[in-house]
């Protein structure tokens, strides 16, 4: 095979999702090549530090930019010295180092000044943009990632670098959670995945429209879609798969699936990404609230700017959760500061949300409905329907304590409703346990159970195991102190959970 056809079988077996055959393909070719042509290495050693870096393996990816500087040395400034410029960006923001982010966008911009090529110019303004975005200058990085799009949406950008500026920009987007911003971004994304379906990205796409689908879909139909997507990136993109297996953990936490998104969440962690929040709610929704806040004020250590946001905002629900109210308000301050600094709609929902919160707790109820209202104002742009739910919740007690309980009654009817069609547990913020402790899962199939279905109906109809169903049958009889299967749907009938539709 000639070192071109070989180069052409690494990038087609890149495009075709099997990423281990393509790096090493790729590091064939660089090995012929750094013998007789120096220049072209250095680009070949920038494309594998790019394919390592998105699996995420940065100390793999690191050493081939180096031997790309290295057989850069003394050679005038190119397109490859821009890529490999670009690289640099991506992994200030891996670091988490806003300054030095900076300073690596403004020295890519000057090195692509130097270089007329439409490809660069949208890894230029990509870099620009993120560092806007990471020191809140939030208008200015949107306008730069619209600009930066243009040259990607024409085509002048490579499959491999515009799936990258894609995943970049979106999990940056999500970061702000930003939805109708990540939502217009992820259409244009989902059109560019339709023209290069065979690529790795189709399934990058699959992930970034799940999160948003997590906003307000029914969550049953979410669990296996994320699995699916997420598995299938595992040694390809392993940071939007460690992304997908985050947001399925949280679906799994909402649903009160505990083993579940435990497992998820240690997926998650073994892909390089810390699950928190949502492992620290996950162990104070269970009533481990001293854990959760360690693992929350060690992951605030280390946070960056706009990871800190979404930690902020967890905080500020466990320390309401150990009755601490005086800490509870410090990281709402906190989350208010950030929310007025970066002014994307999610974080002032967030800060909105949470001071209704702490002042519904402090007794504050007229100042804590005002807040609560401009989170649902909000909440209602993001489409973020279970926040929406909580938001009632929260709305039921600031009424009851003014002594509307009509009002608070109709809050509660609107949270259990789209508690409801989300398929997830209530939140717990009005007190109100599940019937008999169960979790949705374990209503749904006794449900199922109290309609006829045998066990193994029951797994087709939820797509789970027959030894799951023994073991959801299992829970459930614990829980409700019975001892077969007769008895589990007496109950089910006598305490309301099966309704008259059934």
């Amino acid at each position: 095979m000639t070192l071109d056809d070989l180069d052409a079988y690494a990038t087609t077996a890149w495009r075709l999702g099997h990423s281990r055959e393509a790096v090493r393909l790729a590091e064939r070719v660089y090995g012929q090549l750094v013998r007789r042509d120096p220049a072209t290495a250095a680009t070949k050693a920038v494309d594998i530090a790019l394919e390592w870096l998105t699996r995420g393996d940065l100390n793999i990816a690191q050493g081939w930019m180096n031997r790309a500087r290295r057989l850069l040395t003394g050679a005038p400034t190119g397109p490859t010295h821009c890529y490999l410029a670009y690289l640099d960006v991506v992994l200030a923001v891996a670091e988490q180092d806003p300054e030095e982010l900076a300073r690596r966008a403004e020295a890519m911009r000057h090195l692509c000044d130097s270089v007329e090529d439409p490809a660069l110019e949208s890894l230029s303004l990509v870099s620009q943009a993120i560092a806007a975005l990471h020191q809140g200058r939030v208008a200015d990085g949107y306008a730069l990632v619209d600009e930066a799009l243009l040259p990607l949406l024409a085509g002048h950008v490579r499959v491999e670098w515009a799936g990258d500026i894609y995943c970049v920009v979106l999990n940056l987007c999500h970061k702000l959670a930003d939805h109708p911003r990540m939502r217009a971004w992820t259409q244009s994304m989902e059109r560019w995945c339709d023209v290069h379906s065979a690529s790795p990205f189709y399934r990058v796409c699959d992930v970034h429209r799940l999160q948003l689908a997590a906003a307000d879909d029914d969550y049953r139909r979410l669990e296996d879609q994320l699995f699916s997507a997420s598995t299938a990136l595992e040694d390809v993109n392993s940071w939007v798969g460690a992304e997908g297996f985050y947001q399925l953990g949280e679906v799994r936490r909402l649903r009160g699936e505990t083993e579940g998104a435990l497992a998820a969440f240690a997926k998650a962690r073994s892909l390089g990404k810390d699950p928190q929040p949502g492992e620290a709610l996950l162990h104070c929704s269970v009533g481990q609230s001293r854990k959760a806040w360690t693992d929350l004020r060690v992951a605030l250590a280390g946070a960056g700017p706009l990871d800190r946001m979404r930690l902020l905002r967890a905080a500020v629900v466990v320390a309401l959760a150990r009755d601490d109210i005086d800490e509870a308000q410090r990281h709402c301050d906190q989350l208010a500061a950030g929310a007025e600094a970066f002014a994307t709609p999610g974080y002032r929902g967030w800060a909105a949300h949470a001071r209704g919160a702490v002042l519904v707790r402090r007794g504050e109820f007229e100042a804590a409905l005002d807040n609560l209202g401009a989170a649902l104002r909000e909440y209602r742009l993001q489409q973020e329907r279970y926040d929406i739910a909580e938001v009632y919740e929260w709305m039921a007690l600031a009424h009851r304590g003014l002594g509307d309980d009509t009002a608070a009654d109709t809050d509660i009817a609107t949270a259990e409703n789209i508690y409801e069609q989300l398929a997830v547990q209530p939140s717990g913020v009005c007190g109100r346990a599940s019937p008999g402790g169960l979790t949705r899962r374990e209503i749904e199939v006794l449900r199922a159970i109290a309609g006829g279905a045998t066990n193994r109906q029951v797994a087709h109809q939820f797509v789970i195991s027959d030894k799951t169903v023994g073991r959801h049958l299992a829970n459930i009889y614990t829980k409700l102190g019975v001892s077969s299967r007769t008895a589990a749907v007496t109950w089910a009938h006598q305490n309301g959970v099966v309704r008259k539709d059934n």
